[in-house]
């Protein structure tokens, strides 16, 4: 167990032994060892902020061994809690094809289809045999082929591909998304609903207004990934290609997207809610993003830090307020662990149980490492719904070309799929800025 020591009220500053940051151990056996270990480092993290904060009110001032103190507490929280989500993560990651599960689940039968697509798919990456991926085009008659190369992934492996993006993407997994079998998605949007009036009985009934749509236009952009494989490694019959393709493809996925979907200014990549418009909150219009400034550059006041976090949740309607949730990097969220509510409660509180997310005034947090930190003018917060806010599309279908020619002796997997995104409700996510 992790050792901990405090130091009493009254005691001289070299009288007694400052807690110590509890050190992350070995990788535990399971993800609620994990857990164990993040609450433990959570319970030393307050008794030493609480002591940062005691030297703070009666000497004007924290003494530099407890702000040292705090600090390395504070990031070994970052390294427990990086720790449970990579051991949640290897959890959740399911079975990538629903002939290798346990016999004793649901679905362990591949229909006849799928597994003679898969036997064909498998053929053809391993030896570039595409005849039996041919026939099967023939007798669906589909459009399995491009005309530029390239055939389906199998529904098993694009569908591993899609779920593991949604636990490594934080936005993905906040976000509503749509799949399209079209190059762009276009959605018809009311900023105002129809309008109504009260009437006496006799009085005549002029006809009302009537809303204007306005059209949001979500293009797929192409990502691509193009991992190669030796010729031995294709050869031996040990190796799932399927789960190895998946393995490689989905990560590098993963980081490109988070980054789009948060900061990608709509060139060749969907385009980040950070990278809209941005104005003050109370001039906010429709096609901007509103914000609520922290009245210092760079941090938070000195006074009444917290305010700005009820300001940003207030500032949401109703509707969207009881689906909001806080996105902001681990590094931010080390800072936020440190305010306090008036009555002297912690804002931010760790999971309650394993597989839960921490939470910020009661509503969750999710992290997203390509938010800004905090700094002068920093947007580092956003609180929104971001499921009425914020839209993935998908193209249907991870293409892969086999490429036996241009990298020998490696074989060249060029791994395809097309993503959009954007916002698609302004008013539903709202910013934080570190600003006058």
């Amino acid at each position: 167990m992790t050792r901990r020591t405090g130091r009493r009220a009254g005691q001289q500053a070299g009288d007694a032994m400052a807690p110590v940051a509890p050190e992350v151990k070995a990788a535990p056996d399971t993800v609620t060892a994990a857990f164990e270990d993040f609450m433990q480092a959570f319970e030393a993290f307050k008794e030493g902020n609480d002591q940062r904060l005691s030297e703070i009110e009666h000497k004007l001032t924290a003494d530099v061994v407890t702000r040292d103190k705090v600090e390395r507490i504070n990031k070994a929280m970052d390294d427990h809690g990086r720790l449970l989500d990579e051991l949640a993560l290897k959890k959740l990651r399911p079975p990538l094809s629903r002939g290798s599960r346990d016999s004793g689940h649901d679905g362990g039968h591949d229909g006849g289809g799928d597994a003679e697509h898969k036997a064909a798919f498998e053929a053809y990456i391993r030896r570039g045999d595409d005849a039996a991926l041919r026939d099967l085009d023939q007798k669906a008659l589909n459009a399995g082929v491009s005309g530029e190369g390239g055939y389906l992934v199998p529904p098993e492996t694009d569908g591993e591909i899609g779920r593991r993006l949604a636990v490594i993407s934080p936005i993905r997994a906040l976000a509503t998304v749509r799949q399209v079998s079209g190059s762009v998605l276009k959605k018809p949007f009311s900023a105002a609903g129809f309008a109504a009036g009260w009437v006496a009985e006799t009085a005549a009934r002029p006809q009302t207004a009537t809303p204007e749509l306005s059209e949001l236009s979500f293009p797929t952009m192409e990502l691509y990934a193009m991992p190669a494989a030796s010729q031995a490694l294709l050869d031996d019959a040990a190796v799932d290609i399927e789960v190895w393709i998946a393995a490689e493809v989905d990560i590098a996925f993963a980081e490109q997207e988070g980054t789009a979907f948060v900061s990608g200014d709509g060139i060749n990549k969907p385009k980040g809610f950070l990278s809209y418009t941005q104005v003050a909150d109370s001039a906010w219009t429709w096609g901007s993003i509103g914000y609520k400034a922290t009245g210092v550059a760079g941090g938070f006041a000195a006074s009444g830090a917290s305010d700005v976090l009820m300001d940003v949740i207030y500032a949401l309607k109703a509707g969207h307020r009881q689906n909001g949730s806080f996105v902001m990097s681990r590094r931010t969220q080390g800072e936020i662990r440190k305010l306090k509510d008036a009555d002297g409660n912690y804002l931010w509180q760790p999971p309650a149980r394993v597989g839960d997310t921490a939470s910020l005034v009661g509503f969750p947090v999710a992290e997203a490492e390509d938010m800004p930190t905090i700094a002068a003018g920093a947007t580092a917060i956003a609180f929104g719904d971001f499921r009425a806010g914020y839209l993935v599309v998908d193209r249907v279908g991870v293409r892969v070309l086999r490429d036996p020619y241009s990298a020998k002796p490696y074989v060249l997997f060029y791994t395809t799929k097309r993503v959009g995104g954007g916002v698609q409700n302004f008013e539903a996510i709202k910013l934080v800025k570190f600003s006058a």
